[in-house]
């Protein structure tokens, strides 16, 4: 996976944006948010609905506007700026979304195009470059037809092919996989990284599922009521959340730990202790569980588990039956506590664990 640059292109700085509510009431959609995007980077942010995230992102490209504190896009700040100065700023800024938003009376070829016209470009130089995006984006074969005839995923990518259209060094996606099928999100998240990757442009991706964020971001910011309450690299937000919504968000995209349910049927149909093993690249790995098993002369069972890829590393746990001498057990609980976490759930006839074992993460 590609690291970012180290420069920063987008910065939030104590934003605020307040909207006017009911009976006079003020929403803070978002409330005093610092952060910083580095250039070339793909940044998650995920929150559930109304936590603030499809407004932060407007305020990038300015279709909100900042109600205090300040945003500044590639050395711009924003604030206060006119609308014929924010239109420099906005050519360099791509954006797709959940509903695809294309013209349903032009072709896939004109809806790419479109950027393209209000810029001025040339009538040759927009097919040359329409030809060379769809191209890129996989749909060459779609250029004369028009929206209707098109799948869902089809549609996303003309989404992203015209976003791309005056060649923008950010690209903002809000919510761009929430309407597509699990294959066909796996395609289009495939494509992003394929821009950031290849193209080299900066991507903020605006979600509420984590397996987004768990496929393709490089770093994260969690929002809840307008906050951001957990930032950091993605993996180590996986791997280690501070917060109750980060760990709900973890949960929905890893089913590697089992229930209390499943923990009470493992103790019944298998007679040796039951453990839980964390497996990660930094602190131990599938093989490093066997190794130490084995040097302690103890038997392990995989009964249940999954690892699984964040931010192209492996993550999971696997959950163990062993069998051996009582004192070999202890042995090699210990040694395997010394690396990673080690969750203990006892046996039948003497079960460990709180009631909520089988969720902590």
């Amino acid at each position: 996976m590609p690291t970012a640059t180290g420069e920063t292109i987008i910065s939030f700085r104590e934003a605020a944006k307040v909207f006017d509510g009911r009976k006079g009431a003020e929403v803070r959609a978002v409330d005093g948010v610092t952060l910083d995007v580095r250039a070339g980077e793909i940044f998650g942010v995920i929150g559930y609905s109304g936590a603030g995230k499809s407004t932060l992102v407007r305020l990038v490209n300015a279709l909100e506007r900042t109600t205090s504190g300040a945003v500044v896009v590639d050395g711009t700040d924003l604030t206060g700026l006119s609308e014929a100065r924010l239109r420099p700023v906005r050519a360099g800024i791509g954006m797709i979304f959940q509903q695809f938003n294309l013209l349903s009376s032009r072709t896939v070829a004109g809806n790419v195009a479109y950027p393209l016209e209000v810029a001025g470009w040339s009538a040759a130089r927009r097919r040359e470059r329409v030809r060379e995006l769809l191209d890129f984006v996989g749909i060459a074969d779609k250029a004369d037809v028009y929206p209707a005839k098109l799948s869902g995923g089809q549609k996303q990518r003309v989404g992203i092919a015209r976003a791309l259209a005056t060649n923008p060094k950010i690209l903002l996606a809000d919510e761009a996989t929430s309407a597509l099928d699990p294959e066909t999100t796996h395609d289009v998240l495939a494509l992003l990284q394929r821009v950031n990757r290849e193209l080299g442009i900066t991507v903020v991706v605006i979600t509420h599922e984590m397996d987004v964020v768990r496929s393709i971001c490089h770093r994260v910011a969690v929002m809840e009521h307008g906050k951001v309450v957990e930032l950091g690299d993605a993996y180590q937000v996986f791997s280690a959340p501070t917060q109750e919504v980060t760990r709900r968000f973890v949960s929905t995209a890893l089913k590697d730990r089992p229930s209390v349910a499943v923990i009470e049927r493992l103790r019944t149909r298998h007679a040796g202790r039951i453990v839980t093993v964390g497996v990660d690249d930094v602190t131990g790995s599938s093989a490093h569980v066997t190794h130490v098993l084995r040097e302690h002369g103890v038997d392990g069972t995989i009964v249940y588990g999954g690892i699984t890829e964040v931010a192209e590393r492996p993550y999971g746990s696997l959950t163990v039956e062993l069998v051996g001498p009582d004192d070999a057990v202890r042995a090699a609980l210990a040694g395997l506590r010394s690396v990673t976490d080690v969750v203990d759930h006892g046996t039948a006839r003497d079960p460990l664990g709180a009631p909520d074992e089988g969720n902590d993460r």
